[in-house]
């Protein structure tokens, strides 16, 4: 397996900030993730649920899809994940049936993530399949992006 290693985390997390930081281009909440296989990114994606008026078009899902068309299969295989929230309970699904063996996330989602804070889908022993799973890489930075995003709708 040629998951990609763990000291260069912040260093793709930076990619998935840039991504997230396209979803504000067309006012969608700034979420964005990578999908890494063997030192390179094969997947990306960015909330694009406004743009496409689609309830499924969330990083996690859009990267998943571009990185599986890369591999020519829906398993995900010795890659990883990266994504600036915490995955919420239909991404970590679809994580899941991905088959992708690592998951690293920058800020948590004490509202909808699914990764442990309100439900922990990706390590739950019921399922076929349970990512190694890493939070809280560059979380200031990604809650920052999300912080300013939800205030600047509120006026202040």
């Amino acid at each position: 397996m040629t998951v990609t290693p763990p000291d260069s985390d912040a260093r793709w997390m930076d990619e998935a900030l840039l991504e997230a930081r396209a979803a504000l281009v067309h006012d969608d909440v700034p979420i964005g993730a990578v999908v890494v296989h063997d030192g390179r990114v094969i997947g990306r994606g960015h909330n694009e649920r406004e743009r496409l008026s689609d309830p499924t078009a969330h990083a996690e899902v859009l990267a998943l899809r571009e990185a599986s068309a890369h591999l020519g299969s829906w398993r995900v295989l010795d890659s990883t994940l990266y994504v600036t929230l915490e995955p919420c309970a239909m991404c970590a699904g679809a994580i899941v049936l991905s088959r992708i063996p690592r998951v690293v996330f920058g800020a948590p989602d004490p509202k909808a993530g699914a990764a442990g804070s309100v439900l922990d889908v990706l390590a739950d022993p019921r399922l076929n399949h349970r990512p190694e799973v890493l939070g809280g890489v560059a979380e200031q930075e990604c809650a920052d992006l999300l912080r300013g995003f939800f205030a600047a709708r509120r006026g202040g």
